[in-house]
């Protein structure tokens, strides 16, 4: 027997609706020692991150963004998938998962075996360039920008989301930047920033799989960004079931078939073992 009611719950809502469209966020990662941007009642921890208008059209912006994310990335590139990471895997194997989406960018889904799912806001293991939109990997980048910055190798800083450290704004404004080896244009991420834009392709494929599944099920999401609270809006008009695995209050929160308030890869675990999977 079931001890654990809301766990209970939650599997007793996979059984019945098995065939799930999963979006997964920032709460997830957590547990890989990837910082979150906000805490349990959705305040912001942090300063704002590089909004995508400075980026493309501040060269101080460019560099605060690259000096930050050439400290922060080594940590960010050595993060192991978590024991929900697997959890979602295994439930993908199982059949129980029709597609995952991901707010997160940091391809943990992708090295805990995960097969199919959409990056909604990219992925950091990119770059690409913005004028002739070569793609490059995002380790080619760090390896120029550490030679181009040798001062900045062994930095003391702490982590931030996404890649992202704290930087001493002296050691900010003397960093270069690498330009995209084709044509010298400006290198940027493959990811979206905040004030970005969802590829349209993205937000269509996510669709589709929403009118075709059972249910939604999101994890480790407060779902303050539209990109991700939009598919709780749909799912509802569509008459969907959702539910989230998250640890305080989420924008959907009156949008919810069933909430469980536990740690996502505590949960997750717990669930796949309850399910046999």
């Amino acid at each position: 027997m079931i001890q654990n009611y809301p766990m209970a719950a939650l599997t007793d809502f996979v059984l019945k609706y098995p065939r799930l469209l999963v979006l997964t966020g920032a709460g997830l990662s957590a547990p890989s020692g990837i910082p979150v941007y906000r805490d349990k009642s959705g305040t912001w921890l942090r300063t704002t991150p590089v909004q995508h208008n400075d980026f493309l059209n501040k060269p101080a912006s460019r560099q605060r963004y690259w000096a930050r994310s050439m400290v922060g990335w080594p940590r960010m590139a050595q993060s192991a998938p978590n024991a929900g990471h697997v959890a979602l895997a295994r439930m993908e194997q199982a059949g129980l998962i029709d597609l995952l989406v991901t707010q997160n960018v940091d391809c943990l889904h992708q090295r805990a075996g995960h097969r199919n799912l959409i990056d909604l806001h990219g992925s950091l293991d990119r770059v690409h360039c913005l004028d002739c939109a070569a793609v490059l990997p995002r380790a080619l980048m760090q390896q120029w920008l550490q030679e181009a910055n040798p001062n900045l190798a062994n930095p003391l800083a702490e982590m931030r989301p996404d890649g992202d450290a704290d930087l001493a704004d002296e050691l900010i404004a003397g960093l270069i930047v690498p330009a995209c080896p084709h044509c010298g244009g400006v290198l940027k991420p493959d990811v979206v920033f905040f004030g970005g834009t969802v590829p349209r392709t993205r937000v269509d494929t996510v669709n589709e799989a929403l009118r075709r599944s059972d249910a939604l099920l999101v994890v480790g999401s407060s779902l303050t960004v539209f990109s991700g609270f939009r598919f709780c809006r749909d799912a509802h008009q569509l008459g969907k079931p959702i539910a989230a695995l998250n640890q305080g209050v989420t924008r959907a929160d009156d949008l919810l078939t069933l909430k469980v308030e536990e740690d996502c890869a505590v949960g997750l675990a717990a669930l796949v073992k309850i399910i046999g999977c």
